[in-house]
């Protein structure tokens, strides 16, 4: 057998594998930037190897046979082995190569992480990175992406998840808005104020903690504005449309200003934690193991973050 027949073999598995992720023959043709007939000529050639039918399709849906999901399973550890070797061979352990797609949030991808980025980037010249800012939910499969940076609580339990870092937050308003309401001594009191709403994390209530024995305290708001940016919700706050609950990290120079107020500063929001996400594997290539690594290490050290409480 040539050397080509066995690298067009793992290409034909590398194709079925990201047809039944992907769940369409034109979602892999996007991810794998080819055509939709070359998908499909690939799975013809692999159907015809192997001497078996591997997907039914229809015009609206795509099933796998059962020799489509064994074929599907072998197909998974063969190229996981694949990866493996490459690295392994090519001495890629201490030096990752290729390309690592990564999602994270708007704010953080702009402002926080793009100086360790571009020191990470500088350390392996043979690495190039996707950094593509969303703060939605990352679909791995059909985004095309490797990993996600999240803020907040909710992960995909499916997913594996790295707790990197907590992100404090505080409550913010202008002075001007403060002056035409009555003056806030309590938790409670901040009901009668006008809110902007960062409906990531918060819409109709906000709860707050206090650092004695006080029990936490749920506070209902009537947003005016609602919005899923960071950046929108803190100018909001700035102009004096509402009260909002912000990210330390990114008002300290407005507070220490006198642009903004910091509103009770005994009671607070809990901090959100920060995780890396990705999908779990039998095998991570080097390029995201060492992204992990320098994750892990940095985060924490960002300004305005902090370790997280377990880790303390």
């Amino acid at each position: 057998m040539k050397r080509t027949d066995r690298i067009d073999r793992v290409e034909l598995m590398r194709t079925f594998v990201r047809i039944v992720e992907a769940g369409s023959l034109s979602a892999a043709a996007v991810q794998m930037s080819t055509t939709q007939a070359t998908i499909s000529r690939r799975l013809q050639s692999l159907e015809t190897l192997l001497g078996v039918r591997l997907i039914l399709r229809t015009t609206h849906a795509m099933k796998l046979t059962d020799d489509g999901e064994r074929c599907y399973q072998h197909a998974r550890r063969v190229i996981d082995s694949w990866l493996a070797l490459e690295d392994d061979v090519g001495h890629a352990e201490d030096e990752p190569v290729g390309v690592l797609r990564v999602r994270a949030p708007h704010a953080f991808g702009q402002e926080q992480l793009l100086e360790p980025l571009t020191r990470f980037l500088l350390r392996y010249p043979r690495l190039n990175v996707e950094w593509m800012l969303n703060d939605r939910s990352a679909d791995f499969l059909s985004d095309n992406i490797d990993c996600a940076i999240r803020v907040g609580t909710e992960i995909d339990p499916a997913t594996v998840s790295v707790l990197l870092a907590e992100v404090p937050r505080c409550i913010v308003a202008s002075p001007e808005l403060l002056a035409r309401h009555a003056p806030v001594h309590h938790a409670e009191d901040l009901s009668a104020l006008p809110w902007v709403a960062l409906n990531t994390f918060y819409r109709e209530h906000i709860e707050l903690f206090n650092d004695v024995t006080l029990p936490p305290q749920r506070i209902a708001i009537a947003p005016r504005l609602s919005t899923d940016s960071l950046y929108v919700a803190r100018k909001s706050a700035l102009t004096g449309l509402g009260v909002a609950v912000i990210s330390s990290w990114t008002v300290e120079e407005d507070i220490r200003e006198g642009r903004l107020v910091h509103l009770l500063p005994d009671w607070q929001p809990a901090a959100l934690p920060v995780h890396l996400v990705y999908p779990w594997s039998r095998y991570y290539p080097a390029r995201l193991r060492r992204f992990l690594e320098m994750m892990r290490d940095v985060m924490p050290e960002i300004a305005g973050m902090r370790r997280p409480e377990q880790q303390k």
